[in-house]
C-alpha cells in the first residue's frame, strides 16, 4: 500500500507541475496580446491626438490668412475713416485669432513630434511681422501696406511646410 502511495503523489506532484506550467504558458501569452492590444489602443489614441492638433492648427492658419487677404482688401477703401475702423475690427479679429493659432501650436509642440512641433513654431512666428506692420498701417506709417503685402508669402510658405511636415509624422505613428 505504502508503494502505491508513493506512486500516486508522484502522479499527483507531477500533474499539478504540468498543469501550473501550462497555466502559466497561457497567462504569459494572455499578457502578452493585452499588452500589444494596449500599445496598439494607445498608439491609436497618440494618432488621434496629433491629427486632432495638426487640423486644429491648420485651421486657424488659414483663418489667420484669410484675416490678412481681407486686411489687403480694405486697404484699398478710399474713405480714411472707414478704412481706419475697419483695419483697427482686422486688428482685433487677428490678435484674438493669434490666441487659437498660438494654444494650437502649444499643443502641437507636446504632442510632437519634434520636426512637426519646429514647423508649428515657424507658423506662429511668421504671425509677427504682418501684426507689426499692420500696426503700423493704422499709425499711417509710409511703406508699412507694403511691408505688410509683402508678409503674406512668408506666412502661406510656412504654413505650407506645417501642412507637410505632419504627413510624415502621422504615416509614422
Amino acid at each position: 500500500m505504502a508503494d502505491n502511495t508513493f506512486w500516486i503523489a508522484a502522479l499527483t506532484g507531477g500533474t499539478a507541475v504540468v498543469a501550473s506550467w501550462v497555466t502559466s504558458r497561457g497567462n504569459t501569452r494572455a499578457a502578452r496580446i493585452q499588452a500589444d492590444a494596449a500599445a496598439s489602443q494607445r498608439m491609436q489614441r497618440l494618432y488621434e491626438a496629433r491629427r486632432a492638433a495638426y487640423l486644429d492648427l491648420i485651421q486657424q492658419g488659414q483663418r489667420t490668412a484669410e484675416l490678412y487677404w481681407k486686411v489687403s482688401e480694405v486697404q484699398g477703401l478710399s474713405d480714411p475713416e472707414s478704412r481706419s475702423v475697419s483695419l483697427e475690427d482686422f486688428r482685433d479679429r487677428i490678435r484674438d485669432t493669434y490666441g487659437d493659432l498660438r494654444r494650437a501650436v502649444r499643443v502641437i509642440e507636446l504632442e510632437g513630434p519634434d520636426e512637426a512641433a519646429a514647423a508649428a513654431y515657424a507658423v506662429k512666428q511668421a504671425t509677427t511681422d504682418p501684426y507689426q506692420d499692420l500696426n503700423s498701417i493704422i499709425a499711417g506709417e509710409a511703406g508699412a501696406e507694403t511691408r505688410f503685402d509683402a508678409c503674406y508669402t512668408p506666412y502661406w510658405a510656412a504654413l505650407s511646410r506645417f501642412v507637410d511636415a505632419p504627413k510624415c509624422a502621422l504615416h509614422d505613428t
